[in-house]
């Protein structure tokens, strides 16, 4: 894409303002969201088959409290005990459903909660998704860390105590390169035990070229599993190809990656239906892939800059709590990370249920932990993706699980290299 449509200045140009105008109000002038643009590898996978055909099938509505009550009962969770579970019918089984998720999380994690905290090195990207504060025709501070500044910002976090640090980047081939993230994972290797990516997603042998550069796993958010819902968000850019993005974990594990994670972005489309593809998702590439590290996220969305009326669409603090206590007891191995978009209130009830992975000392902004964490001034920066409810910083965040009678971990890998 040329770099016109990335808005640094005050006003698009007339060019952009044109082509941003035509896409939001005639459907014929996007691309067709089903089909693989050129260069996009193609895998042999019925996943995606498997996935949508139980979600096409889901009717909410036709479960009942005899059905989650039999789920409950059920020594093994079934896909039809996940709908019912996910199901209206369930909301009056929540403290149920908790204790159940309760028991699922003590038998295979204990007490342990682990942290970890995002790095932002970059903020450009050439996707139009209308409820991102990274696209690419919103008027935004952009910027991209270069090698020195990414150390730099790596090694403040690594002082902060921090073990595990999530790299993400803007959706950008041009601006973050596969070699230029790929340089980020090296230098974090440097000051971390395990390295986590949340980036546009890439080829089989990019993944594998990434994780030999020092990536553990990667996450990808699917946003919805709502095919034609996702035409009408995703209005330009590599993201707009549904498919592509769907079968990213697949080729991650393709790529020799040790573990993926998976998520839907709760309140752009029926929640029901997009935490259940999402488990499904998991639940079907674990199948395929025994050895990998499975994890689940519910993320709400949230404000971002020059849109504040961004807010989730039906899904309150009991319904995000419903569907993680539904993905622990349907996934008992599963890892499930709540994450700094929550209220500290919640995020401390739900990790002695359900959640067994947290963010700290978080920011979505691009060079911005010096300023967050040591208190200093930094005006080189670039803005921020979304606005965060939870803002504790590692240690808050330690001592609080600590005082919860939980233990934080930092780390539990060793390696062998």
């Amino acid at each position: 894409m040329d770099n016109e449509y990335f808005v640094d200045s005050e006003f698009l140009s007339k060019a952009a303002l044109e082509k941003k105008h035509r896409l939001e109000t005639d459907p014929s002038s996007r691309t067709d969201h089903m089909a693989y643009a050129e260069g996009m590898e193609r895998i042999p996978s019925d996943v995606m088959e498997k996935v949508m055909a139980e979600v096409r099938s889901y009717m909410p509505g036709a479960y009942t409290a005899a059905d989650v009550a039999a789920a409950l009962r059920h020594d093994r969770c079934t896909i039809e005990d996940l709908k019912a579970l996910l199901s209206p019918a369930a909301a009056p089984f929540l403290e149920k459903m908790a204790e159940r998720a309760r028991d699922e999380t003590g038998k295979h994690f204990g007490n342990t909660v682990y942290i970890f905290t995002p790095i932002y090195i970059a903020n450009y990207c050439e996707n139009y998704c209308i409820y991102c504060g990274f696209n690419c025709y919103n008027h935004i501070k952009r910027m991209k860390l270069d090698a020195e500044q990414i150390e730099h910002e790596m090694q403040v976090i690594a002082d902060s105590g921090m073990e595990e640090v999530l790299i993400l980047t803007g959706e950008s081939r041009s601006q973050s390169s596969v070699e230029y993230i790929g340089e980020a994972c090296g230098l974090a290797k440097m000051y971390f035990k395990n390295v986590g990516l949340e980036i546009y997603p890439v080829n089989s042998d990019e993944y594998r070229y990434l994780h030999g550069c020092g990536a553990d796993y990667v996450t990808v958010f699917q946003e919805t599993y709502d095919t034609d819902k996702y035409e009408t968000l995703h209005l330009l850019g590599h993201k707009r190809v549904w498919p592509y993005r769907f079968e990213a974990q697949e080729r991650a594990l393709m790529g020799g990656m040790r573990g993926v994670g998976f998520s839907a972005l709760l309140g752009l489309s029926d929640f029901r239906h997009d935490a259940l593809a999402t488990a499904l998702h998991a639940y079907f590439l674990q199948r395929k892939y025994p050895s990998a590290e499975i994890s689940l996220s519910c993320p709400r969305l949230r404000p971002i800059i020059n849109n504040d009326k961004i807010s989730p669409q039906g899904v309150g603090e009991k319904e995000l709590c419903q569907i993680l206590c539904a993905y622990r007891i349907f996934m008992p191995f599963a890892g499930i990370t709540v994450s700094s978009r929550e209220s500290a209130a919640f995020r401390n009830g739900i990790v002695k249920i359900a959640a067994t992975k947290v963010s700290a000392g978080v920011s979505t902004g691009v060079g911005d932990h010096e300023s967050k964490y040591e208190g200093k001034t930094e005006e080189n920066t670039g803005d921020e993706q979304f606005e965060i409810d939870d803002g504790r910083s590692l240690k808050e965040m330690y001592d609080d699980i600590s005082d919860e009678g939980l233990q934080p971990v930092l780390n539990d890998y060793i390696d062998v290299n």
